[in-house]
């Protein structure tokens, strides 16, 4: 999803969807969390074991694992992210539970991000419905380690 023009502080991201299948999953998401920056802002899944892959794209509605009801999200623009991990272990406990499912993380005066929605865990996925305020380009990256940890960010420039 590379695009021709650099946004404002010279990234080349795009808009298109982005995706990878890494290998057989073993993680599990134990974090959820975002921050601010002067170009862009940043959302990222942690997650404990190995990623097995993550698809990243923008959608006209985030749907829920399993139920496939609509996540309720703020923005002009939807990106749908889901993780090829559970946020539950082999046991069936949760290692990650949203302090609220509508308000993951408090996004409140960011310059790009509107909110982050949970979609839930089903069958060896967690999806989590990002709202934007428009439709920007993004640029998703996997970051392995230190040790036998993973984290997926995702990254949404303020402009074009």
């Amino acid at each position: 999803s590379r695009a021709s023009a650099a946004p404002g502080c010279g990234q080349v991201w795009g808009s298109l969807p982005e995706a990878d299948e890494i290998a057989v999953p073993t993680g599990v998401v134990t974090g959820v969390r975002a921050g601010r920056h002067a170009c862009f802002d940043r959302l990222v899944v942690d997650v404990a074991g190995r990623l097995a892959g993550y698809s990243v794209r923008y959608v006209p509605q985030v749907r829920a694992d399993g139920s496939g009801d609509p996540v309720p999200l703020r923005g002009g623009a939807f990106l749908e992210v889901v993780v090829h991990a559970p946020s539950y272990d082999d046991a069936g406990a949760a290692t990650f539970t949203p302090p609220s499912p509508a308000e993951v993380v408090d996004v409140g005066g960011f310059g790009t991000f509107r909110q982050v929605g949970w979609g839930g865990s089903f069958e060896g996925w967690t999806t989590l419905g990002l709202g934007v305020r428009a439709r920007l380009p993004f640029e998703t990256v996997l970051i392995e380690g230190p040790g036998d940890r993973a984290r997926l960010v995702v990254d949404v420039a303020h402009r074009w």
